[in-house]
Formats: C-alpha cells, structure tokens, sequence
C-alpha cells in the first residue's frame, strides 16, 4: 500500500513513544483509540501495531501462547503495508519483535523514518 504523505495523527506517535519505554498496555490503549477513528485503509495496519504491544505485554507475564498468537496474526496484518509503511520498516520490525519473544534481542524499537 502507498505510504500517506499528511502529518502523523498524535495518538501514533504516542503509542510510538509509550511502546519504545515499555509501556506496552498505554501503547495499546492509545492505538486503540486511533484504530477506531481511522480510515478502513489503515485499519489493519493499527490493529498489527495493537497485537505486537500486546503480544509483548502478554510474553512478559507468562501467557507465551497468547503471545504467539498475537504475534502471528499481528504479523499477517501489517503484511499488506510493507515494505515500509508511516515510516515503519515493516520486515524488520517484525523480526525485532520475534527475536524478543523468543528471548534473542533487546525489547523492540519504533523508529520512524521518511
């Protein structure tokens, strides 16, 4: 899908920066605002954001299934946006978040770039 040219709506850029502190539940709820109010275009993309913060959430207290889950219908979503997408390196943001939840990486960052 062709990547919008308009200004970031705030609540993205929230959600950005809650989940880059870790704050993975905020990210969620501020996104979820957003996925609500957005045009059914971008849709899926909000809702892949949603599931990866939640799939986090979910790893860091125990649930690894419903992490997996999350992760794996998260995934599929944002497939249609890539290969980049608002500034999101699709592909490689995904493996940030595999590599985590599998215990190989740091917790994943949401580095925009144009």
């Amino acid at each position: 899908m062709a990547e919008a040219a308009e200004i970031p709506d705030p609540r993205f850029l929230q959600g950005i920066e809650l989940f880059n502190r870790g704050e993975y539940f905020e990210a969620h709820e501020v996104w979820e605002d957003l996925w609500t109010d957005c045009p059914s275009a971008e849709r899926r993309f909000y809702q892949a954001l949603i599931q990866a913060a939640v799939a986090i959430y979910h790893q860091q207290r125990g649930n690894e299934a419903g992490a997996q889950r999350l992760y794996h219908s998260g995934r599929r979503y944002m497939q249609p946006y890539g290969p980049r997408h608002r500034g999101l390196a699709v592909e490689a943001f995904w493996e940030s978040v595999a590599a985590y939840l599998a215990g190989r990486g740091p917790a994943p960052q949401i580095a925009i770039t144009s």
